[in-house]
């Protein structure tokens, strides 16, 4: 029973259940975003762009293909979901300040 116990002893002293849980829900969030950037902020935005498909506009410079337009979603991706983070942070990092006064 020893192993066991201590094996038990690291899950908690370490947070692996809670780190796996929150991986997990970054994954389904990340998801989330995706498609929300994909389904409802691109077709807003592609009318503006002249040609329209911006997401797969190309630089084509000799024989290099420079895909501009997939960084160019991915970049609004990251954004989306970084602004997610902060804003899930900032409100859990108040709380644990209020909670430690």
């Amino acid at each position: 029973m020893g192993l066991l116990s201590e094996f038990k002893e690291f899950l908690y002293e370490y947070k692996v259940i809670p780190l796996a849980v929150a991986f997990i829900m970054g994954i389904a969030s990340t998801a989330l975003v995706k498609s929300l950037v994909d389904n409802v902020i691109m077709p807003i935005i592609t009318p503006f762009v002249p040609g329209g498909g911006w997401e797969t506009a190309t630089l084509e410079i000799g024989s290099i293909v420079i895909s501009w337009g997939a960084f160019l979603a991915e970049l609004i991706n990251f954004a989306i979901i970084a602004f997610a983070v902060f804003i899930i942070a900032k409100k859990v990092l108040k709380e644990e300040k209020v909670e430690k006064k």
